[in-house]
């Protein structure tokens, strides 16, 4: 067993309003932000963790939420400047922060880039008018273009461009549309992903209308090949990057790293390879709750169970368009392949899902598009 490489993901929750589709830790904000009082916690949270981490190095930062880029330029300024003082934190570590589109939000991204961040996520979601307005985006069409007109002016080294599809009643001419006016603003990176129903949303209570499957594979076929024609290359089964921009920090996630998770409700993932164990984290939720002194940041420790350990690893790695090499399976989880397991790599390969050699295991492209039926091999 090896340790990994180490992440660190920093949440802040707040955001100006709460979209329905959105199912991650965030708050409304209702007054003014405590930012301050927020990074003093977050640091006080990193320099627990940091003893569990002893001197292995940091790689890789991603700053989420919620909107972090509600912020001010100092704040995240001081934020990464106490980061750097209690890990170590690699010279050259890629370190993004998500940011919404707005006239206000999207001015300070040449502050952020002072302050330390080297990539910004910009959630644009969609162009049109309609569909922000069924996604509860607080952003326009043209506040979404001048923010990415603005990454590209504050000299940011690189930067990512949120995009959904399979919205309420889209058609494949309206997302194709969303994709040509994506491109046409030449990010170096885009997330291009399928809205999903989740749990514990005004969607779920109130679905909207869906386009139907085979508008949906029509939508992810052509805006492929639109993707790959712009030379984007496809590297996980929602990311797209030119050469050289992938999100190291993402990549980390899917090859079964390890992370640091500090603030509200923040996971975080660590391998002790002394005990051949990984313990999963999870911090306080709510910010009153986690900004309380007299509290510990803490709210669970969970020793992951050996049997979970197999899927866990598929389901992060199998995400990936590179090939896998068998080594990391045993070299990361600390488990070694069993038959039954053997059994159901050879069923997913019957099924022209996957590859396999004698060194590596690659998901086809049938695979990717039927990633569900592939992991559903190893359940």
């Amino acid at each position: 067993m090896r340790n990994p490489p180490l992440s660190l993901y920093v949440h802040i929750p707040w955001c100006v309003q709460k979209c329905p589709y959105c199912d991650f830790n965030s708050h409304g904000l209702k007054s003014a932000l405590p930012e301050k009082e927020y990074v003093a916690h977050l640091l006080d949270d990193l320099a627990i963790d940091a003893k569990r981490i002893g001197d292995r190095t940091v790689e890789t930062i991603f700053i989420g939420g919620g909107t972090p880029s509600l912020f001010s330029a100092e704040a995240i300024g001081d934020l990464i400047n106490g980061i750097r003082t209690r890990v170590n934190l690699a010279e050259n570590a890629e370190i993004t922060m998500e940011a919404n589109p707005g006239t206000v939000e999207s001015g300070r991204f040449a502050g952020f880039y002072q302050a330390g961040i080297n990539r910004i996520s910009v959630g644009i979601q969609s162009f049109q008018p309609a569909h922000l307005k069924v996604l509860g985006r607080i952003h326009d069409d043209t506040q979404a273009i001048e923010a990415i007109n603005q990454a590209h002016s504050a000299g940011l080294p690189t930067f990512n461009l949120d995009l959904m599809h399979g919205l309420p009643e889209q058609s494949v001419e309206n997302a194709m549309s969303d994709v040509d006016k994506a491109l046409a603003l030449s990010p170096y990176h885009l997330s291009w992903y399928q809205l999903t129903i989740e749990p514990n949303t005004p969607f779920y209570s109130r679905p909207p209308e869906l386009p139907d499957d085979d508008i949906l594979w029509d939508i992810q076929e052509q805006g492929h090949a639109r993707l790959k024609a712009a030379g984007y290359e496809q590297y996980e089964i929602s990311a797209y990057a030119k050469a050289g921009h992938q999100c190291q920090h993402n990549l980390n996630y899917w090859r079964f790293g390890d992370y640091l998770g500090i603030g509200c409700g923040a996971h975080g993932k660590i391998t002790d390879i002394a005990t051949g164990t990984i313990t999963r984290t999870v911090k306080i939720k709510h910010p009153r709750g986690y900004m309380e002194i007299t509290r510990p940041y803490l709210d669970t420790e969970t020793q992951v169970p050996t049997d979970d350990l197999p899927f866990e690893f598929f389901m992060n790695r199998f995400r990936l368009v590179e090939p896998c090499p068998i080594e990391d399976y045993t070299a990361l989880t600390g488990v070694e392949l069993t038959k039954e397991y053997q059994d159901a790599l050879d069923d997913a390969q019957t099924q022209g899902l996957l590859d396999i050699t004698d060194t590596h295991w690659q998901v086809t492209a049938k695979g990717r598009r039927y990633l569900n039926t592939l992991l559903s091999c190893f359940v």
